[in-house]
């Protein structure tokens, strides 16, 4: 029998809506399957993204050099996406990067923006305060400040955007969520919650976090799934204007290992400023476990750290209130995402976001869809090979 599609991408995160939307310009017959964002999250029974949230660090400038190409590849077609799709989803408020002088987050970060010709400057102590009269950094630490080409996105417009320009260049998106993937001969189906099969002569899971979920696929992904919590402050709009120019920031200084966004205003309508940095791992192994994460605020340890932080890095923050969020990352043995088939040649798997792949979304989706149009992702300048792993 004939496959209801040629592809199917399982997920309609930040990577699987951009993997459908390469798919959908380069080929017919494909569809991406992915839940809208529940309404009211702390009743949702179902499946859950992280990018349920309105801002997310863009940067090229990154210690590893490979983060750093999938990053400045995916910023060099913001603008496109953008225009195609009408939704605009970028803010360039640069990002900074601090970490001890002399040390090799610093040395490496430089590295990697110089090899591939990105305009970046180091900023010592004294140029950091004079840059960033709002922080108060860390006493002995450098910094690598990238002003263009970085800054912060919003998830959720960005998956808009990728999912109105798949649908537009002819994908099907269905707004369900998957339990089982299966080999049937020579298709594979997938099972919908909603208890539909759909099948496809190929199949690439994108989903995150779920994508451990037991008995999604024959053989579970090789990858460590952590809950994540973010604390918001709420500013004023005044406090917001005394702040203009604030970039996004990464500080990896001992004992502080902390990212912060500029205040963004979100869909209730009150500008907050994010920060997130757990002190340690909280995993969750288990499908019903994630569910139950997602339905929570986070955990209130964690906040009160990050609050102890925020205090002491902004001494001159003001908020009028303090709420939390949480989220997931999902961490592969090889610290970059796995882009590869299973021991199917017809499933495949594009999964493991490491906690930075927002902004370099659009770069792995697309490595996806080449994967499953061409059998295999051809060198370009990657180290890694992307090769998944499986328990």
């Amino acid at each position: 029998m004939a496959a209801d599609f040629k592809y199917i991408v399982v997920g309609r995160g930040m990577m699987g809506a951009a993997a459908a939307k390469h798919l959908a310009m380069q080929a017919d017959g494909v569809a991406v399957i992915g839940p809208d964002e529940p309404e009211n999250r702390k009743a949702h029974q179902g499946v859950f993204a992280s990018h349920y949230d309105e801002g997310r660090i863009t940067r090229t400038v990154d210690p590893d050099r490979d983060w750093a190409l999938l990053a400045n590849r995916s910023i060099a077609r913001y603008a496109e996406i953008a225009s195609e799709s009408g939704v605009d989803f970028y803010t360039e408020a640069g990002c900074v990067v601090v970490a001890p002088a002399g040390g090799d987050y610093v040395s490496e970060t430089r590295a990697a923006a110089d090899s591939l010709k990105v305009d970046v400057q180091t900023l010592d102590a004294a140029a950091l305060a004079q840059t960033f009269p709002y922080f108060s950094l860390p006493q002995g630490c450098d910094g690598v400040f990238q002003a263009k080409d970085a800054g912060y996105i919003s998830p959720r417009r960005l998956v808009k955007a990728q999912s109105i320009i798949a649908e537009k260049r002819g994908a099907t998106v269905i707004r369900d969520y998957i339990t089982a993937i299966r080999e049937r001969g020579d298709t594979v189906a997938v099972i919908t919650a909603s208890g539909e099969t759909i099948t496809a002569e190929k199949v690439l899971l994108a989903a995150g976090g779920f994508s451990i979920s037991e008995n999604l696929l024959a053989e579970t992904v090789d990858m460590s799934v952590y809950g994540r919590t973010v604390t918001l402050f709420e500013v004023s709009e005044e406090q917001a204007a005394a702040f203009a120019g604030m970039p996004s920031l990464i500080l990896d200084a001992p004992g502080i290992d902390i990212y912060l966004l500029p205040p963004i205003r979100y869909p209730d309508g009150k500008l907050y400023l994010k920060i997130g940095g757990d002190p340690d791992d909280y995993q969750l192994k288990t499908d019903a476990e994630l569910r139950a994460w997602f339905r929570t605020d986070g955990r209130p340890r964690a906040r009160d750290r990050l609050m102890l932080i925020t205090r002491r890095l902004i001494p001159e923050l003001k908020p009028l209130s303090v709420s939390t969020a949480s989220c997931v990352v999902s961490k592969t043995s090889s610290k970059h995402p796995m882009i590869g088939f299973t021991s199917s040649p017809n499933i495949a798997v594009l999964t493991g976001c490491a906690g930075t792949s927002a902004k370099s979304s659009d770069e792995i989706g697309r490595l996806g869809a080449e994967l499953l149009l061409t059998g295999q992702i051809a060198p370009q300048g990657y180290r890694t090979d992307f090769k998944p792993s499986f328990r």
